[in-house]
């Protein structure tokens, strides 16, 4: 399991009263600049028509948001707990916080980014999928062309009895250094959600549709496995929805 230089900190830290910053900012890695074909032409009608995007370059964390971050967040702030916390199977420290909303996902974003005077918050569609590809735009996966159930670690993460998502940072990261990008849980994205938004899609740093009714998520997840792991598929729910699948990771403005 992943542990960073600002965890080792937090651990040997959090007895004397170090502040929430340093208990809880993410280790990042930096995802280059650079174009990239975006959607699938064998997907799905929404993620289509490939087309080329160019993404600034920004930091994401390399874990999706735990239990234990989540928990300073409580801890700081009179944010309600979301659904199922501290309740078996979803109560590892060390499990991505589920069951939270989009909104949920933003304020943690906006406090975390008080505590440290970094600026936090969920990624752009085009920012996870150029992230979770890992510079390599041909594979239909983070891990390759294999389908999930071909693969060793299939049985660990949807073959057992217990039904939630794994401890982060078990299995080897992808390319760019993200750990569990496209499977465990669906990530939530900043993006509001339109099946036919890629007709329009602007070229440079696309931010989504104006409005609509859903927000965009990326990610297969321990409940669904195959239909949404590659690295173009879309998924979304309306925003203030909590499902025991879904979760979150950050990025930080460079």
């Amino acid at each position: 399991m992943i542990v960073g230089a600002s965890e080792k900190h937090a651990q040997n830290e959090a007895a004397q009263g170090e502040p929430a910053s340093a208990l809880c900012a993410p280790v990042c890695v930096e995802i280059p600049e650079g174009w990239f074909a975006m959607g699938c032409e064998a997907g799905r009608d929404e993620e289509k028509p490939v087309h080329q995007v160019w993404v600034d370059r920004f930091s994401m964390a390399a874990l999706q948001v735990r239990n234990l971050d989540y928990e300073v967040f409580l801890k700081h702030t009179p944010h309600p707990p979301p659904k199922h916390w501290k309740e078996s199977p979803f109560d590892d420290p060390h499990q991505p916080v589920v069951a939270v909303s989009w909104f949920d996902a933003v304020a943690y974003a906006h406090w975390l980014s008080a505590a440290t005077g970094h600026r936090y918050r969920l990624p752009t569609e085009a920012e996870w999928e150029r992230a979770a590809r890992g510079g390599q735009e041909q594979l239909l996966y983070v891990w390759g062309d294999a389908p999930p159930n071909e693969r060793e670690e299939y049985l660990r993460r949807w073959g057992g009895e217990v039904k939630a998502p794994l401890p982060v940072g078990l299995a080897p990261p992808n390319a760019y250094g993200l750990f569990d990008i496209g499977e465990n849980i669906h990530e939530w994205c900043a993006d509001w959600f339109h099946k036919n938004y890629y007709v329009q899609s602007a070229v440079r740093n696309p931010q989504g549709p104006a409005d609509g009714d859903r927000r965009a998520s990326r990610g297969g997840s321990w409940r669904h496995h195959v239909k949404v792991s590659r690295c173009a598929a879309r998924s979304s729910i309306p925003p203030a929805f909590m499902y025991a699948d879904y979760g979150f990771r950050l990025v930080r403005e460079v």
